[in-house]
C-alpha cells in the first residue's frame, strides 16, 4: 500500500496510473459499442445517399421514355408516384431503431424498385427507345445505381449485424447497461414476401 501511495505521489506517478488505466478501460471495449453506432449511421446515410441518387435520375428516364412510348401513361405514372412517396414518408431521427417507420420507409423504395421494373419491361416494346443514347445512358446510371443500393445495404446490414451483437454479447452488454443504456438495437433490411416468390414464367 505504501508503494503504491509513493508511486501515487512521485512526478510521473498519477499521471503514469491514469494512463495505465485509460489504457485498460480502451482495451476493454468501452469504446465499441458508439464505434459501431458510428458505422452504421454511415452506412445508414450512405444507403440514404444512393436512393436519392436513383430518385433525381428517374425525371429524366421518365421524360425519355415519355416521348417514344406516350402510351403508356399508365406506367409512367406509376414511377411517377412511386418516386413521389418515399420523399413523403417523414424519416423521424430514431428511424434505425424503430421498426414501424423503418418498415414504412422500405416498402415505399420496394414499391419504387417495383414501378421501376416494370417501366423497363415495357421499354423491351419499344426498339426505337432502347437504341436511343440518352436512354441508353439513363438506364446505364440506374443500374449502377442499384448496384450501388445492394452494395451500401449490404454494408448497412453488416454494420448493424455488428452493432446489435455488441449490444447482446459479452463484454458489450455490461458497457450497454452502465454506459450506453440510451441506445438500442438498430432495425435491418428484409426480404418481402414478393420478392422470395419464384416468378412465373410462361410462354
Amino acid at each position: 500500500m505504501q508503494a503504491l501511495a509513493r508511486i501515487w505521489n512521485g512526478p510521473v506517478g498519477r499521471i503514469g496510473l491514469l494512463s495505465l488505466v485509460a489504457a485498460m478501460l480502451a482495451g476493454c471495449g468501452i469504446n465499441t459499442i458508439p464505434t459501431l453506432d458510428e458505422r452504421a449511421q454511415a452506412a445508414w446515410s450512405e444507403v440514404l445517399n444512393q436512393y436519392q441518387r436513383r430518385a433525381d435520375l428517374i425525371p429524366n428516364l421518365v421524360e425519355t421514355v415519355k416521348g417514344f412510348a406516350e402510351q403508356e401513361s399508365k406506367v409512367l405514372t406509376e414511377v411517377i408516384e412511386a418516386r413521389a412517396k418515399p420523399t413523403q414518408v417523414q424519416i423521424p431521427k430514431d428511424i434505425l431503431t424503430n421498426k414501424e417507420a423503418f418498415d414504412k420507409f422500405q416498402e415505399a423504395q420496394n414499391n419504387l424498385s417495383g414501378a421501376l421494373g416494370r417501366l423497363l419491361v415495357t421499354v423491351e416494346r419499344y426498339p426505337d427507345l432502347k437504341s436511343n443514347q440518352n436512354f441508353l445512358a439513363l438506364q446505364s446510371q440506374l443500374e449502377g445505381t442499384e448496384n450501388r443500393i445492394a452494395i451500401a445495404r449490404r454494408d448497412y446490414i453488416a454494420a448493424v449485424r455488428d452493432y446489435n451483437t455488441e449490444l447482446r454479447t459479452f463484454p458489450g452488454r455490461l458497457w450497454h447497461m452502465f454506459l450506453y443504456s440510451d441506445l438500442k438495437p438498430m432495425q435491418n433490411f428484409s426480404v418481402s414476401q414478393d420478392a422470395m416468390e419464384t416468378p412465373k414464367v410462361e410462354f
